[in-house]
């Protein structure tokens, strides 16, 4: 089955060339600054045909945030599989632009401060917890003392590559985010999560050690952390 992402612009439905159309420009210019009249000429529709089939600009926003969001939340899902993830990277590589067009939208969403941001941070927290649970359970992930702090450094990592994209790229020798530099991103970011960093467990055992002696001399700070977590 197509998706629309394989599908050729011409192709599209008029609602779904609008809705990628907001995308793109809701990413490049925000949310508040964004025209109506200017999406739906990139769309090549009458501005009252963006009205009929979203009602208004903040429903056309809610429509994309659905759509980013569920597209984002597919991938990430089909990553943690060898055969997902072989067809995740053979999407990306004939689609790169839809897929960075998706990483931009989040981006600006989080950089706006608007109330998309953080619904988006929480879903892909909350994901990514539920995620590595699932591979604790089925034994693909390696058990952790602390499941929903790893999933936010996991999360927030990934949100970095979105929010931090123009000092990514530049550390790396490009002018902008881009297919190239996720690309090259890919290979250490899976050696990272698969063999680890370190060749022992100094540094983790120093750690478990220093936050033992904070606890024993401060139990207030175990019972804050239960009350948050609660």
């Amino acid at each position: 089955m197509r998706t629309a992402k394989d599908i050729p612009p011409a192709d599209l439905t008029a609602q779904a060339r609008i809705r990628d159309a907001a995308i793109g420009h809701f990413a490049a210019d925000g949310f508040d600054k964004a025209n109506l009249r200017a999406i739906a000429a990139t769309a090549e529709v009458s501005a009252a045909l963006v009205l009929h089939h979203f009602g208004s600009k903040a429903g056309l926003r809610t429509a994309c945030d659905d759509f980013v969001l569920g597209d984002l939340m597919r991938t990430a899902h089909d990553e943690t599989s060898p055969e997902g993830l072989q067809d995740v990277i053979r999407r990306y590589t004939s689609n790169a632009a839809d897929y960075q067009s998706h990483l931009d939208y989040i981006g600006r969403a989080i950089k706006d401060g608007s109330p998309t941001a953080r619904r988006f941070v929480d879903t892909i927290i909350d994901e990514s917890e539920a995620i590595v649970l699932a591979g604790i359970a089925d034994g693909s992930m390696r058990p952790s003392s602390d499941p929903r702090a790893l999933a936010v450094f996991i999360a927030m990592s990934s949100l970095a590559m979105m929010t931090l994209a123009p000092v990514v790229a530049r550390s790396l020798g490009f002018e902008m985010m881009g297919p190239a530099v996720l690309q090259r991103m890919a290979l250490p970011s899976l050696e990272l999560y698969t063999h680890g960093l370190y060749t022992d467990d100094t540094f983790l055992v120093t750690t478990q050690q220093a936050l033992a002696a904070v606890h024993a001399t401060d139990p207030q700070q175990d019972a804050h952390r239960e009350e948050h977590v609660s």
